[in-house]
C-alpha cells in the first residue's frame, strides 16, 4: 500500500527517475573512462563520448519530466554504444565485434550475448523485488509494456553496465567465445547455442560473486547482494529512510 501511494505521486516518481538515469549515465561514463585504450582515434572517440555524457549528468538533476529524462537517457545510450566498439581489442574476431545495438531478434553475436545477459539481470532484479515484498507491476519510470513489470525495468537500469556490459566486453577481449560453437546463426538472427548459454550463465554468475566496497554505505558486498540491497533502499524511500537509492557508483 505504501508503494502504491508513494508512486502515485508525480514528484516522487520524477525524483527517483532523475537519480536512476543519472546513475545509469554515470555508470556508462565510468566504464568508458576506465577502459580508455588503443590508438589516437579510439582515444578521441572515447574522450568525445565521455565529454558528452558528463554534459548530460547535470541535466538529469534539472529534468522537468519523465519524457525529458527518457530523451537524456536515449542521448546517453547513443553516445555510449557509439563508443563501445572502441573498448574492444584489435585482435578480437570480427564476428564478435560490436557494431551497434540491435535486438528482437539480435542480428550479431555480440548482441545475442548482451541480450541474454540483460535477460538474466532482469530476472535477478524481479526476484529481488518479490523477495523484498514489492510489486513489480508498479514502477516510477518505465511504462507498462508486454509482460515485463515496470519496476523491474526501472531497477535493472542500475545493473546493465556492471552485470552485463563490463563482463561481456572483458570476456570478448579475452577471446573467451567461440564464434562457431557458441552461436546458432541464420540469415535473420543469431542465438546462443547450448554451449553459449552455459558460458553466458557462468560469466554472469561469476560476476555476481565479485565483491566491492559500496561508495556510500562504506562496506563490501557482492553484486548479488547489491541487487537486493538497492530494492530495499528503494522501499526505504517511502518508509522513512530516503536518499540512498541509486547512489552507488562504479569505481
Amino acid at each position: 500500500m505504501r508503494q502504491f501511494e508513494a508512486l502515485r505521486q508525480q514528484d516522487v516518481c520524477l525524483g527517483l527517475a532523475r537519480r536512476l538515469v543519472a546513475a545509469k549515465l554515470d555508470g556508462q561514463l565510468r566504464f568508458l573512462l576506465r577502459s580508455s585504450r588503443g590508438d589516437s582515434e579510439s582515444r578521441q572517440v572515447l574522450a568525445s563520448a565521455v565529454r558528452d555524457l558528463r554534459a548530460l549528468l547535470p541535466k538529469c538533476e534539472e529534468a522537468p519530466s519523465l519524457e525529458v529524462l527518457l530523451g537524456l537517457e536515449g542521448a546517453g545510450a547513443a553516445r555510449y554504444f557509439g563508443a563501445l566498439p572502441y573498448l574492444q581489442g584489435d585482435d578480437v574476431d570480427t564476428r564478435l565485434r560490436f557494431e551497434g545495438r540491435n535486438r528482437r531478434p539480435p542480428r550479431d553475436r555480440f548482441n545475442a550475448v548482451l541480450g541474454f545477459l540483460y535477460g538474466l539481470v532482469h530476472r535477478e532484479v524481479e526476484a529481488a523485488i518479490r523477495a523484498v515484498g514489492l510489486d513489480v507491476a508498479f514502477g516510477f519510470y518505465h511504462q507498462p509494456r508486454g509482460t515485463a513489470g515496470p519496476l523491474g525495468l526501472d531497477v535493472m537500469e542500475l545493473f546493465r553496465v556492471p552485470l552485463a556490459d563490463m563482463p561481456l566486453v572483458g570476456s570478448v577481449n579475452r577471446r573467451a567465445w567461440d564464434a562457431d560453437a557458441d552461436f546458432e546463426v541464420t540469415s535473420e538472427h543469431v542465438w546462443l547455442s547450448k554451449a553459449g548459454r552455459a558460458k553466458a550463465i557462468e560469466l554472469y554468475e561469476r560476476r555476481k560473486r565479485e565483491t566491492w566496497k559500496h561508495n556510500v554505505l562504506g562496506y563490501s558486498l557482492s553484486y548479488a547482494r547489491l541487487v537486493e540491497l538497492e530494492v530495499r533502499l528503494l522501499e526505504n524511500e517511502w518508509t522513512g529512510k530516503p536518499g540512498l537509492f541509486a547512489t552507488f557508483r562504479l569505481r
